[in-house]
């Protein structure tokens, strides 16, 4: 068990996501940074899609209320034990009593705890996670608040060391296949899709300039604030099933990117989808930041989640000796 003791008002429960539920009106929800969640639980021996808390408001403190282990991932949030500042991407034991304290991150914008058995909260459509819009899944439907006191599950395996052990993040150990440009922006790769013939004239443009997250942003969508891109005629649309990644164009002309909360249905036309893996490091931004979004192709995709996959494999084997050898 463990007991929040503050908390901002966006920071939930989180899993991997509610899938096969679009056809009925449910988002997917999930984690902004699945690539952060996997690893934490990896990490501490739970399955990958074990529920965690998901902070993105800050300062977050938790009290836990018996010995477990855990691990902290995602933005470096310049995470404190008992006061004692623990690096980033880290996971350690905790003993009954000891708080853990997230603050504003120095980089990044969401950081995750993960903890062994996983967040224990009722399984809702198939997932722990919370859909604030829809008010249901997580704890209670809704986001964490002081004194709420959350249920850890059983866990299979022995406890971290207390004195802990580091992940490299995957900004620098797969930083070869997530780029910069020179600006030092974050390159994300998408795959034009649906009306992409439809701004012939302003395609390049989409590529070539550098976008801003706009502060209209959150779990739902990114705004996307820069040069306006417009369709060369207008067209009547129906609406069609939307998924995170999924760059849209409103009238307006600056792009929204679907995220973990997008609506099931939209009817603004489509420029291209953003690949899966990069979800993650657009988790990661702030409003204010900019990006660049670089033309892909499934071929390119693949490779990527592919090297993601291997990324996490090297994972989960690297850690069977150290929890080996604590059991012992």
């Amino acid at each position: 068990m463990i007991e929040i003791e503050q908390s901002g008002a966006l920071n939930t429960v989180q899993d991997l996501g509610r899938f096969n539920y679009r056809h009925m009106g449910v988002s997917v929800s999930g984690v902004m940074d699945p690539l952060a969640l996997r690893a934490g639980n990896l990490l501490l021996g739970n399955e990958e899609n074990a529920a965690a808390i998901e902070v993105q408001l800050f300062p977050f403190r938790v009290r836990f209320l018996q010995d477990t282990s855990i691990a902290v991932t995602g933005a470096d949030c310049r995470a404190t034990l008992d006061g004692n500042p623990l690096p980033p991407w880290w996971g350690c034991g905790v003993r009954a009593g000891q708080v853990l304290e997230l603050r504003y991150p120095r980089s990044g914008a969401r950081g995750y705890l993960c903890i062994a058995g996983g967040i224990d909260v009722p399984v809702v459509l198939d997932s722990r996670s919370t859909a604030l819009r829809g008010a249901f899944g997580g704890h209670h439907g809704r986001a964490l608040q002081r004194g709420d006191q959350l249920p850890l599950g059983a866990t299979t395996g022995p406890a971290l060391p207390q004195a802990g052990i580091g992940i490299e993040p995957p900004e620098s150990a797969l930083g070869t296949w997530f780029p910069r440009n020179n600006a030092g922006e974050i390159q994300l790769r998408a795959i034009p899709s649906g009306e992409y013939a439809l701004f012939a004239e302003d395609a390049a443009r989409f590529w070539q300039q550098s976008w801003q997250v706009s502060n209209q942003s959150n779990r739902t969508g990114y705004r996307l604030s820069g040069d306006p891109i417009f369709p060369s005629h207008t067209v009547e649309m129906r609406s069609y099933g939307l998924i995170p990644g999924i760059v849209q164009v409103p009238p307006a002309g600056e792009p929204i990117i679907q995220l973990s909360d997008a609506n099931t249905a939209g009817g603004y036309p489509k420029i291209a989808g953003v690949i899966e893996q990069d979800l993650w490091r657009l988790g990661q931004i702030l409003p204010g930041q900019s990006i660049q979004l670089v033309k892909s192709d499934a071929r390119e995709a693949i490779a990527i989640e592919q090297e993601v996959t291997r990324w996490l494999t090297r994972l989960r084997l690297s850690c069977l000796p150290l929890r080996k050898a604590v059991g012992v």
